[in-house]
């Protein structure tokens, strides 16, 4: 065979279609990937001083407005007046320590010192716990949600302060949904992710203007891969959180 025939096949061969099969491959390159190494997406509500809507600042996002909705991984904006669909697949509350906001440290110092830290803070003038290092523990309604749309999207919603009562109706409101076994009769608390809330913006004013969540239910959910998505969304969170809390006993 001559060079340039050889030449030839080798060209050919080489312009054969490859093989493209991402179900085959599912998950291939993300084995080492755990919830550790992952950007938590928090859905953000959107306030007239965050940093999101301000045009200057370096966190800018276009169309941002105060009263929307601001997925923090996604980038993705929700209108707030029109509201949007959720489900609530975990609830947890915890009790992080923050240092004062002019320190501008971040993050919180701690992520949750528990309710048992409470009996080592004082109000001060505000009404906020503080410890006697200077930190606050700023206690927080956490509710991981699946948010409905043509792709749906995991994220938490952390609420906090004047939050909280919305938090604790929202509670009471899942509490109250059942199911009717059909060969009892008898009622069986609903699971939480089988309902889908709507969820949008309230503006509030008084010595200053700001916006809060409003919740109601909408209806059950009625598509089977978004309510597995659902199911499989809480038992990873309860999962993680046993996990959390076996490692915390044992360093006692």
């Amino acid at each position: 065979m001559s060079q340039e025939t050889s030449d030839l096949t080798v060209k050919k061969e080489g312009n054969l279609p490859a093989e493209m099969n991402f179900l085959q491959d599912a998950g291939a390159g993300l084995e080492n990937i755990d919830k550790g190494d992952l950007a938590l997406p928090f859905l953000k509500l959107l306030q007239a001083g965050s940093d999101e809507t301000k045009k200057k600042h370096a966190n800018y996002v276009e169309g941002a407005e105060a009263g929307m909705f601001y997925n923090t991984v996604t980038k993705r904006l929700y209108s707030g007046e029109k509201g949007i669909e959720i489900i609530p697949c975990y609830y947890k509350l915890t009790f992080p320590e923050w240092a004062p906001f002019e320190r501008k440290e971040g993050r919180p110092v701690s992520p949750d010192r528990g309710p048992e830290i409470l009996a080592k803070t004082k109000k001060d003038s505000s009404g906020k716990d503080v410890l006697d290092n200077g930190n606050q523990i700023i206690k927080t309604a956490n509710h991981f949600v699946i948010i409905n749309g043509e792709k749906p999207e995991k994220a938490l919603m952390a609420m906090k302060s004047t939050q909280l009562k919305v938090s604790r109706g929202w509670n009471s409101l899942m509490q109250d949904q059942f199911e009717t076994d059909p060969k009892t009769s008898k009622a069986l608390p609903a699971p939480m992710f089988s309902r889908v809330y709507n969820l949008s913006s309230v503006e509030n004013s008084g010595s200053f203007t700001w916006h809060g969540y409003r919740v109601s239910l909408a209806r059950k959910v009625d598509n089977a891969s978004l309510y597995q998505m659902a199911k499989e969304f809480h038992g990873s969170l309860k999962n993680s959180n046993a996990a959390s809390e076996n490692k915390e006993e044992s360093n006692y």
